[in-house]
């Protein structure tokens, strides 16, 4: 068995600051092909996933959950397989008896983009819903409100301590979404 075949438990890998001391992100990790898992403040298990490039995954996932985002455990390997990543991530869920970290809804806020239409305040949805604007008006509208959403998520991850540079899509936030 290769160490790339083998199941490491969750629990023998180590914490990592999600934001080190310096505001960065765990640049080690850029372009590296593993699995992750996303912890609370009070080091609670909030997600468990596998990518490509961990790093670009992170950084995504800060600014979909910033409150949930706190620390993470890492496992990389070599080459991509999709079905060791797979087997890992169940396995890692499966070792925290919580079976709902594997559900589609609890999953969906962490890798989709923000749709800020649910974010909306009610002056924001009655100038929208008002039956007057035209589609170029509510696209301005959810631009708008996209933009008022990403100040909110910078500022979070600002007092955070976060230095590393984040640039949403400025093409998504016409459609009332937020991405980077």
């Amino acid at each position: 068995m290769t160490i790339e075949t083998k199941i490491v438990s969750l629990s023998s890998l180590e914490y990592i600051a999600y934001i080190s001391q310096d505001g960065k992100l765990p640049e080690d990790f850029s372009g590296k092909i593993g699995v992750y898992a996303i912890f609370d403040q009070e080091q609670v298990l909030q997600f468990v996933g596998y990518s490509r490039d961990v790093y670009l995954s992170l950084k995504q996932h800060l600014i979909r959950q910033p409150q949930k985002c706190y620390w993470v455990k890492i496992y990389t390997i070599e080459r991509p397989n999709r079905t060791i990543l797979e087997n890992m991530e169940s396995s890692w869920i499966a070792e925290n008896n919580d079976l709902s970290l594997s559900d589609r809804p609890n999953k969906e806020p962490w890798v989709n983009p923000i749709d800020v239409k649910i974010l909306m305040t009610p002056e924001e949805r009655d100038n929208y819903q008002n039956p007057l604007h035209e589609e170029i008006t509510k696209s301005k509208i959810l631009k708008n409100i996209a933009r008022r959403v990403e100040s909110e998520i910078l500022t979070i991850l600002e007092q955070r301590g976060l230095k590393t540079p984040i640039r949403f899509n400025p093409k998504l936030k016409e459609q009332g979404l937020l991405d980077l």
